[in-house]
This record gives C-alpha cells, sequence and structure tokens, in this order.
C-alpha cells in the first residue's frame, strides 16, 4: 500500500520560500504564549490544555514527503528527541533523505550546536520507510509532498488504514485548504494544519491550522508539540493564505501598484520600503528571491479562493514577467539581472541641496512628529503655530506627511508630500512626491531639509499613498480583518508577520501606533481615488476608527471635569 507521494523539493509553494533567513531566528524561539480565537472564517481554534498534551518524545513522527521541506521537519523532530520515520513513494528517496539529514547533523556538530553523542543518538532514532505500513506506531504524521488536493487526499486516506485512530494526521499546506485535504477522511476531527516555513529548522514560525472539522484537543497537541520543539506556533483558522500569505499580500502588491503607475521603479521602491519603512527586503528584491512564478501563483490562489476579491487582486506585470521566463534569480533575470558581473541598480537619490534655515511648523505632524527634533538638533530654527499638521518652507511650499491625496489637487499651494517612515531618526531614505508644476525651488528646499538631518531622499511621481504609507495601511487593514473575522488573535496576527516573514513591527502594532483613524482616513482617500474596492476600508479598521475616536472624546471630556 502506498499513495502516490513525492516531497516538493525545493518548490514550497508558499512565497516565503528561503526569502528570510538572515534574521529568521532559530530552534530556541522564544515562547510566544498560546492565543486563540473564535474560528469563525474556518475551524475551531479554541485553546483548551496545555504543553502536557504535546506528543511525547518517546513516541514516533513521520514525515511523508522528503524534499527540502520534509527533510526539514523530520530534522526539527528528530533533534528534538523523537523517533522519526520518514517516507516517500519515490523509490531509494527516503534513503537519500536520510543521508542527507546525516550531512545536516554534520554541519550542527561542526558549528558547536550538536555534539557527537547527540548526533549519534539521532541518527539512531531515524528510520527510512519502504511502505507507508512502517508508520503504523507514529504518533503524529506531518506530510510535506506536492501542493495537488488529490495526492494530498489519497496519502492521507492511505494513512488512515494503516495508523492508530488517536494518531494526529498533519498538512504541512500552505495554499490548499485544510478542511477540503481532510474532507473525505473517516476521522476527520483528527486532521490540522502545521505550516512550517522554509527552512524549518531555521525559521521559528508555525501556522497550527484547524479545519472546519478538527477537533480542538487535536489542534492543541499539535501546537503543544511544535512549541516543545523550540517553535513559536500561531493558531489560525483554515482561511486561504492562513495568516502570512493572507495579510502579506499587500507587501507585493502595492509596490507593483506603484510601479505600474509608473510612480517610481523598482529599485526605488525596494529602497523606499528598505530605509524608510525598515523592512528588511524590498518587494522586487524579495520576490526575485522567491521566485516571481510562485510568488503569483501564490497570490492568484488567494485572490481566487476569495473569489476575486479586489484587495487581492494579482498584478499584470508580474504576471507579463512570468510568461517572459523571468522568474528572478533562479532563472538569472527577474525584475533585476542576476548575470555574473552585474551590478544592482541604484534607487533615484536626489543630488545634494541646501537646507533651509528656517521652517514653520503649523499644528501636529502626528507620526511625523519626532521629525521636529531632528529639525532642530541640525540647527535648523522652527516655529511653531497652529494647523492642519504641515511643514512651512520658506518659500511659502508645504510639506505633508502623505494621507492618500495628491499634490495635483491643490491648484493654489505647492504642495510636497513626504512618506511614513517606521522609526524617522533611524530611517536613512526619505521619499517625496510631487506634481510635475511644482516649482524648483520649493522641491530643492524639501530635499534639503531632509538631507540636513542625514537622509537620502528619493522624488517619485504623484501617487495616492507614496510606498510606505499605502502599504502599512492595507497591511493593518487584512490583519484588523483576519482578527475580526476570527482567523486569528491580535497577538498570534503580530507575531506570525514578525517571524514569518520578519516585518519590522507587527501590522495591529503599527496602526496602533499610527492610529487607527489616520490608517482609516488614508485608505478612504485612496478608496476615493480609486473607487474599485480594493482599498474600502474594512468594518475591522472602521470599528478602531470609532473606539479610538470615542476614547479621546471621552479623556477630553474628563480633562474638562473639575476636580
Amino acid at each position: 500500500m502506498s499513495a502516490n507521494v513525492t516531497g516538493r523539493g525545493s518548490a514550497d509553494v508558499t512565497d516565503q520560500g528561503s526569502a528570510d533567513v538572515a534574521d529568521g531566528g532559530s530552534d530556541g524561539a522564544a515562547d510566544r504564549g498560546s492565543g486563540g480565537g473564535t474560528g469563525r472564517e474556518g475551524g475551531e481554534v479554541t485553546v483548551t490544555g496545555g504543553a502536557s498534551a504535546a506528543v511525547a518524545r518517546s513516541r514516533a513522527v513521520a514525515v511523508v514527503g522528503t524534499g527540502t521541506m520534509g527533510q526539514g521537519i523530520a530534522q526539527v523532530a528528530l533533534v528534538a528527541g523523537h523517533p522519526v520515520r520518514l517516507y516517500d513513494s519515490a523509490p531509494g528517496r527516503a534513503e537519500e533523505a536520510a543521508k542527507a539529514l546525516a550531512v545536516r547533523l554534520d554541519r550542527l556538530v561542526a558549528k558547536g550546536r550538536m555534539d557527537a553523542t547527540a548526533r549519534e543518538e539521532a541518527l539512531g532514532r531515524l528510520h527510512p520507510a519502504r511502505d507507508l505500513a512502517e508508520l503504523a506506531d507514529a504518533a503524529l504524521v506531518v506530510e510535506a509532498v506536492v501542493e495537488l488536493l488529490p495526492v494530498k487526499q489519497r496519502l492521507f486516506a492511505d494513512l488512515e488504514e494503516v495508523v492508530a485512530d488517536d494518531t494526529v494526521l498533519a498538512t504541512n499546506t500552505s495554499s490548499l485548504s485544510v478542511t477540503a485535504v481532510a474532507g473525505g477522511l473517516r476521522l476527520p476531527g483528527r486532521f490540522v494544519g502545521l505550516h512550517f516555513f522554509n527552512p524549518a529548522p531555521l525559521l521559528p514560525l508555525v501556522e497550527v491550522v484547524s479545519g472546519f472539522a478538527t477537533d480542538p484537543d487535536v489542534a492543541t497537541r499539535a501546537y503543544a508539540t511544535v512549541k516543545g520543539w523550540g517553535k513559536t506556533p500561531v493558531r489560525c483558522a483554515d482561511t486561504p493564505g492562513f495568516i502570512v500569505n493572507r495579510i502579506a499580500r499587500p507587501f507585493y502588491a502595492e509596490a507593483l501598484r506603484v510601479f505600474e503607475e509608473g510612480a517610481a521603479d523598482p529599485a526605488t521602491i525596494d529602497a523606499a520600503l528598505r530605509e524608510s519603512g525598515g523592512f528588511r527586503m524590498g518587494p522586487f528584491e524579495l520576490t526575485d528571491l522567491i521566485g516571481q512564478d510562485v510568488n503569483e501563483a501564490v497570490t492568484r490562489s488567494v485572490w481566487e479562493s476569495f473569489y476575486q476579491d479586489p484587495k487581492f487582486t494579482p498584478s499584470l506585470a508580474q504576471r507579463r514577467l512570468v510568461e517572459s521566463g523571468r522568474l528572478g534569480r533562479k532563472t538569472g533575470r527577474g525584475w533585476f539581472s542576476y548575470a555574473e558581473g552585474t551590478e544592482p541598480p541604484a534607487p533615484h537619490t536626489a543630488p545634494l541641496a541646501e537646507a533651509p534655515k528656517r521652517i514653520a511648523v503649523r499644528g501636529d505632524l502626528g507620526p511625523a512628529e519626532p521629525l521636529v527634533g531632528l529639525f532642530e538638533a541640525a540647527g535648523i530654527q522652527v516655529r511653531r503655530k497652529g494647523g492642519n499638521g504641515y511643514v512651512l518652507l520658506p518659500g511659502g511650499g508645504r510639506l505633508c506627511l502623505a494621507d492618500g491625496e495628491t499634490s495635483f489637487e491643490y491648484d493654489t499651494d505647492e504642495i510636497v508630500y513626504f512618506d511614513l517612515a517606521l522609526d524617522y531618526a533611524r530611517a536613512t531614505r526619505i521619499v517625496l512626491s510631487t506634481r510635475e508644476g511644482t516649482s524648483e525651488e520649493t522641491l530643492a528646499e524639501a530635499v534639503g531639509l531632509f538631507q540636513a538631518v542625514g537622509k537620502r531622499v528619493s522624488v517619485i511621481g504623484d501617487v495616492p499613498g507614496m510606498i510606505v504609507a499605502r502599504t502599512v495601511a492595507m497591511l493593518a487593514d487584512l490583519a484588523a480583518d483576519a482578527v475580526d473575522r476570527g482567523v486569528a488573535t491580535a497577538e498570534d496576527v503580530d507575531t506570525a508577520m514578525r517571524l514569518g516573514v520578519n516585518y519590522p513591527a507587527g501590522p495591529l502594532e503599527w496602526a496602533a501606533k499610527l492610529g487607527h483613524a489616520r490608517v482609516r482616513e488614508l485608505l478612504d482617500a485612496l478608496h476615493e481615488r480609486y473607487p474599485t474596492g480594493r482599498y474600502a476600508p474594512s468594518l475591522a479598521t472602521a470599528r478602531r476608527a470609532y473606539a479610538d475616536a470615542t476614547d479621546d472624546a471621552e479623556t477630553a471630556e474628563d480633562a474638562q471635569e473639575p476636580r
């Protein structure tokens, strides 16, 4: 008896790939707690039980599929102390994977992360199986085979004939419905998603996905098991893209939209999100690393699974890139060329300009208020006056934080927008945008002002929401929507985005820092200019903005009461 299954190799259908290994964490991940959720959009994710529910180290863990991901999961379970069974339907693949795991452990010994005795003991617990029947004693079976629903369904149907009724069955799928994979099982309650991120031994995050029929105790046991392996699990319901691949879509989509509108080139957009937004990689270089075909397939899968919701609409520019065979690093060319000796393109950087000696700050600059201290520290005279929150330049031009509007809408005023930054003190680049008719003097004053505080400056086209601001607003909106739909808790969403894709902050954490009202106002402005539904704020964001406004009103009322 053997289902026709093979490992996925390195073509794991998730757009994380091996992208963020540099700071992806280690097997000794921090304890993040258990979280929970209501599971309204998918399976029940209620928290019960505790660490005692974990699969005992003496019990066997089986991994089906021996590609890169399968080997990585097997290594994690093996190092944690479990006997491990490896199975692959391709003859000889399990044995090859066992040899590859021995090499992996040799590297750990060489790096001082495992001693030689532990290596020998681990290899003694490793068993390459030639038939599914050899997995009969497994307490947990994790599948990491090709991302085809019929193949996975057939595999688990065969496994049900072999393993005990209390064996936990888990899929590592990143793109298929956990509920659908378990749909034909006799005991679908013991089925759960365990979505590891590649490479599994390095990246700490595991999405524990409850399908519609998953027993809450099974989800708890799976959660406790991977947590005991040193991972940071997060619970989520069975929704397209789960947490990370659902919420991460705007990071790619908004960059592609700005490029398609001709506002900036890929190198400049990447630089803005790295040097101002604080992201580890820009979306163009990251998709080149992931593979344009893989990234585009995930986006299309999420879009189709949400019945072509405009918030997830794929990019025509990326589709053409895939059709042309320019898939990124693996083909030698994607958005950028990787031919030997080729230098990466430089982002647009404005030439040096003279800084203004004095400016006026009208009102509170909101998230950009820390800039005032930087300007003063650079020796620029700052006068504070009432106003709507902008910097008045000496020549009369206005410098405004990106708000979803465009400078061409202001016929009588010269408006230069500047983009959002995660931390204006630490940001090394500031992005400006303005209409073509803005005077050279006004633009030079704006450029010189930011250069005076040590920032490189990029000037892009007059595009609503610029780059970082629109990206963060969309990430925050999708995150809030996921939480209110019961996909995951706010804590688990932020944890998943920090650990799964190395975001500098969780999207909900960032939204709270910016203010939910500002996020909603920016999205409202974008929606007015792009009335397709893509930027329409979710009810979740609207609720948070309303709650913030109510709290502010009550605080102001309390302050006016006599003491």
